[in-house]
């Protein structure tokens, strides 16, 4: 890895060792206790300030290291995101967060809302970057916006920034079964896997959600439960020049989207099938579509055993590939865990994904989501974008993925995973080779954990 700045190594520093020092003696609010709370007895949510107010104070921190059979001369694992150093260890994920939740159900009001900041490597991917660096109808340079790129002055340092993937106000409207409102930023109900690490199984990340999905939205969101077995959601998004996607708050607020989607649930809770998905014109200045539909189905086989498929198909309506074409991308993939005991989940996910006119997948991808209007990228040390794309050529990617979850604490996951990606794709030259050293293929292991606070 590069050596940093002198002058951005201390702030790096400094705001991993201010998130940690904020998160001590918190838990978050969906499992505990955390480390601190289990070596301690003191937790701030305790304090008669926090109950008092139903604010919870959490985080966690996330950090692996991955290997590659290939030993790739740029050390990137080729299209592969989030994970995508090899041999290098990666403080991915050191997030914290403020939250006061609203209530469920009932018959009153009841307002709250969420904050989250990440430090580390995978901060780049959770930007609101959905003002790309060039127009994509046109290849014009665009004006990304401030709303949290480069809070740490990337163009220093290659790989640590910081995020602020949400920020948003919550409410509970009592009207019917009971109405959830979301106002401001937040990550996408599309899709299965997620960017918080706590919430996946896998360290690495399936190519649907990688390139297929939005990471994050601004806007409205609305959800309702209509009975036991179905609810929906809806809403309108901005601040994007990708139809909607991953948007900020001050550029390309006059570009609005829809969002919108159902689930249905069966009698006894085993299984559920969600249908969601955006559409809107793809800037301000381009109103063309820009769109995209998810179906995930979920199925709990017994009582150890889970199934999980999902199918995504992807549209951007007259974006330029040498020449204006509309853009598709489309794939399947499917997730089985099992429960091996209370403390060890096995599990293996398989991918196609199909990236019909080499729009969407870019390899390495933190090149391509660190280009600026100039077309460099502070990825590679502020030098010219040569991200390996299969730029106006299909390509279709596949990968298999095993491991599995261990939980030696409540506050404590260990994921060791192994991984195999191919791609069957040509350019005019030859054979697309994405991986590194300029292979078909990868094998990729890798070892990570996760620290609840």
């Amino acid at each position: 890895m590069k050596s940093m700045s002198k002058r951005k190594y201390p702030i790096i520093i400094v705001a991993a060792g201010g998130l940690l020092s904020i998160t001590m003696g918190t838990t978050t609010s969906n499992a505990a206790p955390g480390m601190v709370r289990s070596l301690t007895d003191f937790d701030v949510n305790e304090t008669k300030l926090f109950k008092d107010n139903s604010i919870t104070l959490g985080g966690w921190a996330n950090a692996g290291i991955t290997y590659n059979a290939a030993s790739p001369d740029n050390n990137f694992n080729g299209p592969v995101t989030f994970g995508d150093r090899s041999g290098e260890f990666q403080l991915n994920q050191l997030n914290l967060f403020l939250q006061r939740a609203v209530a469920a159900e009932g018959d009153a009001w009841d307002v709250g809302g969420r904050f989250d900041v990440m430090f580390g490597t995978d901060s780049i991917f959770t930007q609101a970057y959905g003002v790309p660096a060039f127009d994509v109808n046109t290849g014009q340079p665009l004006n990304r916006g401030n709303w949290d790129l480069n809070l740490l002055g990337s163009n220093d340092n290659r790989f640590y920034d910081l995020a602020l993937p949400q920020a948003y106000l919550e409410s509970y409207v009592p009207v019917g079964t009971g109405l959830n409102l979301k106002v401001g930023h937040f990550y996408t109900p599309i899709g299965y896997e997620t960017v918080p690490a706590p919430d996946n199984f896998f360290y690495t990340h399936a190519y649907t959600m990688q390139y297929g999905e939005p990471f994050t939205h601004t806007g409205v969101m609305a959800n309702y439960a209509v009975d036991d077995n179905w609810s929906v959601m809806g809403g309108a998004v901005t601040g994007s020049a990708t139809g909607g996607w991953d948007g900020n708050f001050n550029k390309q607020l006059g570009n609005w989207a829809g969002l919108a989607g159902a689930t249905w649930t069966s009698d006894d809770k085993e299984t559920s099938v969600n249908v969601s998905g955006t559409y809107g014109g793809t800037s301000e200045h381009h109103s063309d579509a820009w769109a995209i539909y998810s179906v995930v189905l979920k199925h709990n086989v017994t009582e150890k055993a889970h199934l999980m498929v999902q199918h995504d198909h992807g549209f951007a309506n007259n974006v330029l590939i040498n020449t204006p074409v509309d853009a598709e991308w489309y794939g399947i993939n499917t997730h089985f865990y099992y429960d091996v005991h209370d403390k060890v989940t096995v599990g293996i996910r398989g991918e196609w994904f199909r990236d019909q006119n080499g729009f969407r997948v870019c390899s390495p991808g933190r090149v391509s989501a660190a280009t600026d209007p100039s077309g460099n990228s502070y990825a590679i040390g502020g030098q010219p974008n040569n991200c390996t794309s299969n730029f106006g050529n299909g390509a279709s990617y596949y990968a298999v993925t095993a491991g599995l979850t261990w939980k030696p604490a409540t506050w404590l996951r260990i994921r060791p995973n192994v991984r195999y990606d191919w791609v069957d794709g040509t350019t005019p030259t030859g054979q697309y080779r994405p991986f590194g050293n300029a292979k078909q293929d990868q094998f990729l292991f890798s070892t990570d954990m996760t620290i609840d606070f």
